[in-house]
């Protein structure tokens, strides 16, 4: 039930600002001591559950540019689903898990303090793209998560996109990538079977992720609250993996 709860409270925090919460998910589930062959597993499908809806919201808006989102998925589905099928021992799991959640918290602390303006946005390279988006895939596929948290800084900062561009290339990466990953993950391992018991996280997250996404495009919760309760909790938990 704690567990369940948690779901439910990061999957809103997390829709409310366009994300999926992969993250979050893997931190919590390696923090209650779920065996972490399952953990990337039940995070990505968590994932897709939760970014469907601003997947259907930005594309229905107009915002999706494919020029801009082609060059990182060719790179990142294979990548992502290499990932997914690649063996990793528990040490190694756990200190990159550490690592990206440390790196999570720094990106929602540090980045986006200041609203991003600027008029007009960079056409990228194809060839910065590709790597951008195999690095992230690969990343992706290993520990569970969709990778768009680290993608939308990178599109801001490079402004290769307009705001909304970028929001919406970040959620179709996450989403695509998540099930690249995940396909990778259950040829990978045996837990598919135990999967099937954790309904209630799905169902967690199906709703926390509709409520996020209404108080996000409400302005209900202010965004900068959500992204530092969400980079506290994240920060927290990285350092209590890497240091026990």
């Amino acid at each position: 039930m704690p567990v369940t709860l948690l779901f439910l409270l990061v999957s809103v925090l997390y829709a409310s600002v366009g994300f999926g919460g992969g993250s979050s998910y893997i931190a919590v589930l390696a923090l209650f001591g779920y065996p972490y062959q399952s953990i990337p597993i039940l995070a990505l499908i968590c994932n897709i559950i939760v970014v469907l809806g601003g997947v259907v919201y930005f594309y229905k808006r107009g915002h999706f540019k494919w020029s801009l989102f082609w060059p990182f998925i060719v790179s990142s589905i294979p990548m992502s689903f290499l990932g997914g099928r690649m063996p990793i021992e528990k040490d190694t799991f756990l200190t990159l898990l550490g690592v990206c959640l440390f790196g999570v918290g720094a990106r929602l602390i540090i980045f986006d303090r200041k609203p991003t303006t600027y008029e007009h946005s960079i056409k990228p390279k194809i060839s910065a793209s590709l790597v951008i988006g195999a690095a992230l895939g690969l990343l992706s596929g290993l520990i569970g998560i969709g990778g768009g948290i680290f993608l939308a800084p990178i599109l801001l900062t490079l402004k290769w996109g307009q705001p909304k561009q970028v929001a919406a290339t970040a959620a179709f990466f996450i989403f695509v990538n998540s099930i690249s990953g995940l396909l990778g993950q259950l040829i990978k391992t045996s837990h598919f079977v135990s999967v099937t018991t954790h309904w209630p996280l799905f169902l967690a997250v199906l709703v926390g992720g509709q409520v996020g996404s209404r108080m996000g495009s409400g302005h209900a919760l202010s965004q900068r609250v959500v992204k530092d309760l969400t980079a506290v909790l994240v920060v927290f938990i990285g350092a209590k993996i890497l240091f026990t």
